[in-house]
């Protein structure tokens, strides 16, 4: 573009890759608050345990100045619906054709395993090409226990997974589909 004075600026869209999951978590929080306050649900987000390590005060407020990871976070959020404990963890992929298992910690998968063997419901909701899908624990685990990939195939998600949907009032609602999971 050129301004006057022939000065030219040139802009390059920076991409920040570390909060790409936070736009499908608010809108999964939004639904979490839809079901508290109807009485339908009591999801929450577990926050990351830390360590403080150093606080300063500043202008008469403790500010943590640095900090660490206590131990690896197992999922994003937890709770309860019709007596059922229910887990699940909340991810984005950008590619188009899969998603990489790389995205799952290997402590998440023994976590997953770990609920789903004491009958908790326990699935990961993921956002790929524009869409956002339920995948059940099960269907995970016997991917990975079947498959040498190291991505699971959008075919198979679109086959195995819950499309969900957006609603204005409700964000993003997957309860529907855990009365599914629940039913059969």
């Amino acid at each position: 573009m050129q301004y006057p004075n022939n000065i030219k600026k040139n802009y390059q869209k920076i991409i920040n890759y570390s909060n790409r999951g936070l736009d499908l978590e608010t809108i999964i929080e939004e639904a979490n608050t839809y079901y508290k306050e109807n009485d339908i649900a009591y999801i929450y987000k577990k926050p990351t345990p830390i360590g403080v390590a150093k606080v300063i005060y500043q202008n008469g407020e403790r500010r943590i100045k640095d900090a660490f990871y206590k131990m690896p976070s197992t999922l994003d959020f937890n709770g309860l619906y019709k007596g059922y404990y229910i887990e699940f963890d909340a991810k984005v992929t950008t590619n188009k054709t899969s998603f990489p298992l790389n995205n799952i910690h290997p402590h998440q998968l023994k976590h997953i395993q770990n609920i789903y063997n004491h009958k908790g419901i326990v699935f990961l909701i993921i956002s790929i090409n524009d869409e956002y899908y339920l995948l059940s624990g099960k269907d995970l685990l016997t991917f990975i226990n079947n498959e040498k990939r190291k991505s699971i195939p959008y075919s198979y998600i679109k086959d195995k997974g819950y499309i969900l949907k957006y609603n204005y009032l409700k964000g993003l609602d997957y309860i529907d589909v855990i009365d599914k999971i629940i039913g059969g």
